[in-house]
């Protein structure tokens, strides 16, 4: 749907009502008005000529010359034909106003019937009637022209737009007048007509609208302020109804609360309003309007209209009230906007209250009456317009929030791994402890007993050695990182000592600074027992009389080489040099470290076992 702004709205608005005022002008054309005529009530088929006849001043609105009184009435007017310019030129009667319906007879002749002169009647107040007068039935002078008009009192109707009288008359030619007819008829009939079709489509649309979107019910009411009035202006091509004039009175009075109920509840529900209680009221006014008609009676149909009419606009104004007290807090654009055309729609409908104290028939009433309708249509487009941008709006929000929800879920959920995790790493971490505490207290003091209390050397030496072995996993288990510089001085100490003690050469070659980096728990153990594992091979194996064992910082590497001049790995393992000697042990090791253990050795040439371990994955600044 293309929005449609306010300012573009207004200025279409106005360009209609310019065409409307230029429709409006009366027609310059030199014509006869007749202002008075004789007068006699009578329902009988001719103008009784024996009957008790008065001068009546036209236009003669009944409520004012013969208040209380029915038809039908007749009309007589005297006149002479006017001298033709053209032979050829037809003569017309020109009758704006008869108010139901009306029969015209030229010289006893009749020459027009506008539809049905007793109830149900034609209803033809709003239409203009365009006479045809025969040449042939028209006399030089004293032609008679008589009109019959059927109506009702003003007390039997709501409206005194619907109470009998009769307008002006105006004789002149044909071709004259049938524009100034069509000028009225598009004014007062044909606009009315287009601008409610088009009022009902859109109210319906608006119902719609609202129904789908229950948080913006104010729309659907509003559909509803629309359909009502669209059919309160539709009753202008509804002539002939198989309804009494009382039975006609009685269902727009019907829709009278109904549209009441429309306009209050959109106010209020406009406003953020909900009255649960109120609407029960509103509803059991639709039927009191109505009954309190059916059970006043014809007689009381004006009265008890009009009664009725006032309760109803004050409703209408004390939700009014509400809704710009409500608009007044809120202060914002938009609500703005709405409020002042929500105000100017009611300032329309106090004019046309007021338009009613002018004659029936009048341009002022007519244009009054089309500006209502323009303007509920401006409003309603306002709304719509309002409405697509606030879903927008909602659906742009809602992207948003799709966007910040998933966030939020993703971050949960890497909370909630984190936090798995820790709990898992909490878990380990304690049962490690308790592993440690166990073997330290009890596999380890029964060791410690063996080594100190066993006349075997042999199983004293083996349960040091186990002792040992058990405090490595222990120191492994506990998790506490070691300084590198510490894991260096523990290294050198075990290594040249177990050298030494079997007759070979040792050589130790590492930085002697106070080197910052620690060692995780893990690596500290799996590269103690490589070495462990290394300086057994060159002891049990090599036959080796010197050894190195160089460490070194390459980058963020840490490499460990120990290197013997011993006899090598034998040949017979066919270069396979992880078959033997604990070498598959050592690469496992240094895999698990993410590192590597190279092993380079040749008959004579001596072994030298390279181990590389990435230190940014197992140690950290200190």
């Amino acid at each position: 749907m293309v929005p449609l702004h306010s300012g573009a709205l207004l200025r279409r608005l106005f360009a209609l009502l310019a065409l409307l005022l230029a429709l409006a002008s009366p027609a310059t054309a030199d014509v006869l008005r007749i202002e008075q005529a004789q007068s006699v009530e009578s329902d009988s088929d001719r103008y009784p000529d024996d009957g008790p006849q008065r001068t009546v001043s036209l236009p003669d609105d009944w409520n004012a010359s013969r208040p209380g009184r029915a038809g039908p009435v007749w009309y007589r007017v005297r006149f002479d034909a006017p001298v033709a310019q053209d032979a050829n030129e037809l003569l017309a009667l020109y009758v704006e106003r008869a108010c139901s319906n009306l029969e015209v007879q030229l010289n006893g002749q009749r020459l027009h019937a506008a539809g049905r002169m007793r109830e149900p009647m034609t209803r033809n107040c709003h239409h203009a009637q365009l006479v045809t007068l025969p040449a042939a039935l028209l006399r030089p002078e004293g032609n008679l022209l008589d009109i019959k008009v059927a109506g009702q009192p003003l007390q039997r109707v709501g409206s005194r737009l619907r109470a009998g009288g009769l307008s002006e008359l105006e004789l002149g030619p044909h071709t004259l007048l049938a524009p100034q007819q069509e000028r009225h008829l598009t004014l007062n009939v044909t606009l009315p007509l287009v601008l409610s079709g088009s009022l009902l489509l859109l109210g319906g649309f608006m119902c719609v609208l609202g129904w789908l979107n229950r948080r913006h019910s104010y729309l659907a009411y509003f559909g509803i302020l629309a359909v009502g009035s669209a059919l309160l202006t539709a009753r202008l091509g509804w002539r002939d109804l198989p309804l009494t004039s009382f039975e006609a009175e009685v269902v727009l009075a019907l829709l009278m609360p109904i549209v009441t109920l429309a306009a209050v509840q959109f106010l209020l529900r406009r406003a953020g309003q909900r009255t649960p209680r109120l609407g029960l009221v509103l509803v059991l006014q639709c039927v009191l309007v109505p009954a309190s008609l059916l059970l006043g009676g014809a007689e009381r149909v004006h009265l008890l209209a009009n009664a009725w009419a006032t309760l109803l606009a004050l409703e209408v104004l004390v939700a009014l009230e509400r809704f710009l007290r409500r608009a007044w807090r809120r202060r914002g654009q938009h609500g703005w906007a709405a409020a002042m055309l929500i105000a100017g729609t009611a300032a329309l409908v106090v004019v046309q209250l007021l338009a009613l104290l002018e004659p029936p028939g009048s341009t002022f009433l007519a244009l009054v009456h089309l500006s209502l309708p323009l303007t509920f249509i401006g409003m309603g487009l306002r709304l719509v317009q309002l409405h697509g941008r606030a879903l927008q709006d909602a659906e742009a929000d809602r992207r948003v929030l799709e966007a910040r929800i998933r966030e939020a879920t993703e971050e949960i959920e890497r909370n909630f791994a984190q936090l798995t995790e820790l709990r898992i790493e909490q878990v380990t971490e304690r049962e490690r402890k308790r592993i440690a505490a166990d073997l330290h207290d009890d596999l380890g003091a029964k060791l410690l007993t063996i080594v100190h209390t066993s006349d075997n050397e042999r199983i004293s030496t083996l349960a040091r050695e186990a002792l040992e072995e058990m405090r490595l996993s222990v120191r492994g288990l506990t998790g506490r990182p070691v300084r590198l510089i510490d894991a260096l001085g523990d290294w050198r100490a075990e290594a040249m000592s177990r050298l030494s003690q079997t007759g070979i050469e040792a050589r130790w070659v590492a930085p002697t600074d106070d080197l910052p980096q620690t060692l995780s728990a893990r690596a500290y153990v799996q590269t103690t027992r490589i070495l462990r594992e290394a300086v057994n091979n060159i002891i049990k194996h090599s036959g080796a009389t010197h050894c190195t064992v160089t460490c070194q910082i390459d980058g963020s590497d840490f490499q460990l080489a120990i290197q013997d001049n011993g006899r090598g790995i034998p040949m017979e393992l066919d270069g396979r040099l992880d078959r033997g000697h604990g070498m598959s042990s050592m690469k496992h090791r240094a895999k698990q470290l993410q590192g590597q253990c190279l092993v380079e050795s040749g008959p004579g040439y001596g072994t030298v076992i390279r181990l590389t371990l990435p230190l940014e994955r197992h140690a950290v600044a200190a």
